[in-house]
């Protein structure tokens, strides 16, 4: 008498099969039931209201606003150019590595550390110096340029 070709881990495998197919074809069933095509244009839309946010609700007509082409504002608004005054800040070295050639200086306004490099020096400064200062936008934040001794 022959014995059965199939072991236990076949028919294992076997079931999984044929449970992964009903699986999928469960969900492809409920896909087609909760399906969104054929859905008219009106169950699509959405609609923002006066506050910005999205609703299914078309907006109500008599609260609409003429607005005038002209006060439309596409980019950015320019900006007067800032008095050279006030680009000049005042502050006192905190830490200043003459060999390394970079330091901090502390701004007496805003009490914020700004970096400088050698480069940035007019005259030779030292730690607890008082001097004045540009401050521009370095690769990691602001640097000051242009440092001179008070």
């Amino acid at each position: 008498m022959g014995r059965s070709t199939e072991t236990f881990n076949k028919k294992e495998k076997e079931k999984k099969r044929l449970k992964k197919q009903q699986d999928k074809k469960e969900k492809k069933e409920e896909r087609k039931a909760t399906s969104n095509k054929g859905k008219g244009l009106d169950e699509m839309l959405a609609y923002v209201d006066e506050n910005g946010n999205i609703t299914s609700t078309p907006p109500d007509p008599s609260k609409k606003k003429a607005i005038k082409t002209e006060d439309i504002q596409i980019g950015v608004a320019k900006q007067e150019a800032p008095d050279p005054g006030e680009l000049v800040r005042k502050g006192k070295v905190t830490f200043f590595n003459e060999s390394k050639g970079y330091g901090f200086i502390v701004d007496q306004q805003t009490q914020q550390s700004v970096f400088v490099h050698i480069n940035g020096l007019v005259d030779s400064i030292k730690e607890n110096d008082k001097v004045t200062f540009e401050v521009e936008m370095g690769q990691k934040g602001p640097t000051a340029v242009k440092v001179k001794k008070v």
